[in-house]
Order: C-alpha cells, then structure tokens, then sequence
C-alpha cells in the first residue's frame, strides 16, 4: 500500500513526456526503472525469495514498463476524444478515425530521428492501432479503462500482440530462460485447470 501511494506515483509523474521507447538503446534504463519495484516487492513477507515474475503474479501487479504504456493508451483516448483541452493536433488520425498515422521524422540526423520516435504521438502508435474497435470507441475514460483490462484478459494467452508484451520482453530480460519456461508452464496448467482460470479472469 506505501508502495503504490507513495512511491510509484513519483516513478510515473508525467511518463507521457519521458517514457523511454522498449528497445535497442533504452533497456538499461527501463530496467534501472523496474528494479524500484523489484526492490520494494522483495520486502514483503513471504514472497521476497520468489522471482520477480512471481512477485508480480501474486501482488497481481504489472510491470512499470506496461503500465507506462497503458498510461500512454489512456492519454491518447482522452486527447483523440478531446476529454482534455491539450496536444488536440498531435495525432494524424486514418480516414476511419480509429487507427492513428504514423508520422516519423526524416530528418537525416539519427539522434533527432530516435528523439521524434520517443514523442508519444510517435511510440503510441503500434499499441493504439492494434486495440479492437470496441476499446477505442468506449464511452467514457472509466470505460476505456475496464475495455482495455477486459481486451488483456481475453488475449494475453493469444498471440495477438498487445501492450503486455512489453512486460514478457522485460522480465526476460531480468530472469532469462528460466521465465518463458515458467511461463509455458503456467499457461499449460491455466490449459489443464480452466476453472482456475475462470476465477482470475483469463479467458484460455
């Protein structure tokens, strides 16, 4: 609870602005960010010898990495819905109105380039066009909120792609081999166990 209240807020003020891109050149950074939380999980009683992976399983928490990224989904809902009066021209939307169009930078100068692909116009862009319909077109912030959780639920175990998987690539960055073999492992039990599953919200 000190964690979530108190702690965490500080390492996601206005993450819309700094939010390092998940790739080449920035893992060192959203891992150093990560360890905060790896730090402060470790402290609780009973689960500090688990794995990170574990932790998170149990304290049903996300990575900070995807939370960055849902952050970054829900800003974009409430700018293209012009629930804020801020950024209104900083998304260059499809004829559709639903998918958002890339604009890279053509700049000939590299590091401009990866400055302009860090911008949340740009970096938001793979993870907005793949939400369903359903999502994008929610009501309300609340209700893009509970769509968004629902959507994860559902596909987490498929492979669609999502914003979740930012949260795979990290942790297996951190524990190496041994995570993607846990977690077969615990997708093949979720298989063999569809009640357990049904009782977490996991659509298999």
């Amino acid at each position: 609870l000190v964690y979530k209240t108190i702690i965490r807020p500080h390492l996601e003020y206005c993450t819309q602005l700094w939010s390092p891109v998940a790739g080449h050149g920035n893992w060192s950074s959203i891992i150093e960010l990560e360890n905060v939380q790896r730090r402060f999980t470790r402290l609780i009683n009973d689960i500090g010898t688990l794995s990170y992976s574990q932790r998170l399983e149990k304290l049903n928490l996300t990575t900070l990495a995807e939370r960055r990224i849902r952050g970054d989904l829900i800003e974009t809902y409430k700018i293209i819905n012009g629930v804020v009066d801020y950024c209104g021209g900083i998304f260059k939307m499809s004829r559709s109105g639903s998918n958002i169009i890339s604009s890279p930078s053509r700049n000939k100068d590299i590091n401009i380039r990866k400055l302009v692909d860090s911008f949340l116009s740009e970096r938001v862009v793979r993870y907005w066009n793949m939400l369903p319909l359903e999502v994008k077109h929610a009501g309300s912030v609340d209700e893009f909120k509970t769509y968004l959780e629902s959507y994860k639920r559902r596909s987490i175990f498929k492979e669609v792609g999502g914003f979740w998987e930012v949260s795979d690539e990290l942790i297996g960055k951190i524990e190496g081999k041994s995570y993607t073999t846990n977690k077969e492992s615990h997708i093949n039990y979720l298989k063999s166990n569809p009640d357990v599953a049904k009782r977490r919200g996991i659509n298999m």
